[in-house]
């Protein structure tokens, strides 16, 4: 690995305050995006996230490297140093593969914009993944350490439901809006640069779902290489944290005020109307209520 006195430069240079990297700095890290791949998949938790990138690792010969400075800090940020490294030939020898709970906040798109990477996103009914969540929590005390943002109770396995439910609805579930809102920005802004996936679409057909993710970050593959990669996967969900991988299982976890709350909380934020049904499902304000 080649590192140059610009390269050491760049590992420690700051941004301007906005997040942006201009002059020499951002001619130079326009370049080095150039030389290697990159997928990075901003997933929110519990939206296929780990299985997908299980599956695309295996379909393009790649690995994963952890992009952000650390689990557990104030939500995910990409590191610098790190993508210096792989661009200067570093860390694998394949494609590096990155899987952020990342918002698309102005400084995140800054950094991916500099290195011309596309990121990846997965829209699926907040009230699955908060049930998923949920499920997670309750099993281990591992997934709080990493937080969204949020501390976790440390009872929270053994809180009642209607404890889970309410603590996921008020503290949890603003997080989900949050990210949408800024993801919906930017897809809005620059929507050729983010791949919206849908987890229906995931569900019905897993392999086209990575094929377009794939091509979407030029690391094309045929469906039939996408095709085996999830079905090597799927053998082993268990291990890639993938849950029950059903619609709507958010309905026997929340109550019609809890879905209500929800439909307030993303009112605040108008951009997501086109993405509405996707987030809460009409079908979802009108199912019963959850079990206490």
């Amino acid at each position: 690995m080649d590192i140059d006195e610009t390269a050491v430069a760049a590992a420690f240079a700051q941004p301007d305050i906005d997040g942006r990297f201009s002059g020499p700095l951002g001619d130079y890290l326009r370049i080095a995006g150039h030389r290697r791949p990159v997928l990075f998949f901003a997933f929110p938790p519990k939206a296929a996230g780990t299985f997908l990138r299980a599956a695309a690792i295996e379909a393009v010969g790649g690995s994963l490297v952890r992009g952000v400075h650390a689990q557990g800090g104030r939500d995910a940020q990409p590191y610098l140093p790190v993508f210096l490294q792989y661009y200067l030939g570093g860390l694998c020898a394949g494609p590096m593969v990155v899987h952020a709970h990342m918002q698309a906040l102005p400084a995140n798109r800054h950094f991916l914009e500099a290195l011309g990477i596309r990121p990846v996103i997965m829209l699926r009914p907040i009230p699955d993944m908060l049930a998923s969540y949920c499920d997670m929590l309750s099993a281990s005390a591992d997934p709080a350490i990493d937080g969204l943002n949020c501390p976790i109770p440390a009872a929270f396995a053994t809180l009642p439901h209607a404890e889970k439910a309410g603590y996921l609805i008020d503290v949890v579930a603003p997080w989900y809006a949050g990210y949408f809102a800024t993801w919906r920005d930017y897809a809005r802004d620059c929507p050729d640069e983010v791949c919206i996936l849908r987890y229906a679409d995931f569900l019905a057909d897993a392999a086209a779902v990575l094929e377009a993710a794939l091509r979407h970050a030029d690391l094309p593959r045929s469906r039939a290489v996408c095709r085996s990669a999830v079905d090597g996967v799927w053998r082993e969900r268990a291990a890639q944290r993938f849950n029950k991988g059903v619609m709507g299982r958010g309905a026997a976890y929340f109550t019609p005020a809890h879905r209500a709350r929800l439909d307030a909380l993303l009112g605040h934020f108008p951009e997501l109307a086109p993405w509405r049904e996707d987030l809460l499902p009409a079908a979802a304000m009108s199912s019963g209520a959850a079990a206490d």
